[in-house]
């Protein structure tokens, strides 16, 4: 979701949401999770122009597609009701049990964590949308992150008009979804269409 309604969030609401996400899977239960609040509208708009630098950014890289990339809308941060950070805490390294052959397991845990929120804020009636588009560097300076915390999410939620009626990028003719089969297979990896 990208196009949201000012209207404000019920901050019993947003706890419910948070409690969602806090109750997420987490390898090895380490809650590798960090959510940062954001309430203050200038720090909303730095944040946004570190989006939008990075917008440039991968529009320079996208070639051919640059027009076409700068045409998308590719977050709400300064309409949301409500922005939240989410990080990767610092420490993780101690953590052994489940990430000692996969530690982007921490990662992955994260990403549990926002997928709840991302189910309960639609049960809710709230869109939410994931920014990623941004120098996790440059975030984590400007919100005071401790050495070895990494900015994962923008989360921009709040109400809207109205929930697409299918992805964004896919009615904006970016992508479509690949057909099941494309990304299934038994017993093996699949081997390379001929």
């Amino acid at each position: 979701m990208r196009h949201f309604l000012p209207d404000a969030v019920d901050p019993a609401l947003l706890q419910r949401l948070l409690w969602a996400a806090h109750h997420a899977p987490s390898v090895g239960y380490m809650q590798p999770w960090r959510f940062i609040r954001i309430t203050d509208r200038t720090l909303r708009e730095r944040m946004h122009a570190l989006v939008e630098e990075e917008r440039l950014a991968t529009a320079k890289a996208l070639g051919a597609r640059a027009d076409d990339f700068m045409k998308l809308k590719v977050e709400g941060l300064l309409e949301a009701g409500e922005v939240l950070v989410v990080a990767l805490a610092e420490g993780r390294e101690k953590y052994v049990f489940g990430r000692r052959t996969l530690p982007e397991m921490d990662l992955a845990s994260v990403a549990c964590a926002i997928q709840n929120m991302w189910l309960a804020a639609r049960a809710e009636g709230l869109g939410m949308g994931w920014v990623s588009i941004f120098d996790p560097l440059k975030l984590a300076e400007l919100l005071a992150m401790p050495e070895g915390a990494c900015p994962v999410a923008v989360l921009c939620i709040g109400h809207v008009e109205a929930f697409y009626p299918k992805p964004m990028l896919e009615m904006e003719n970016w992508a479509e979804r690949m057909p099941i089969e494309a990304v299934l297979s038994e017993n093996a990896w699949p081997e390379p269409a001929k």
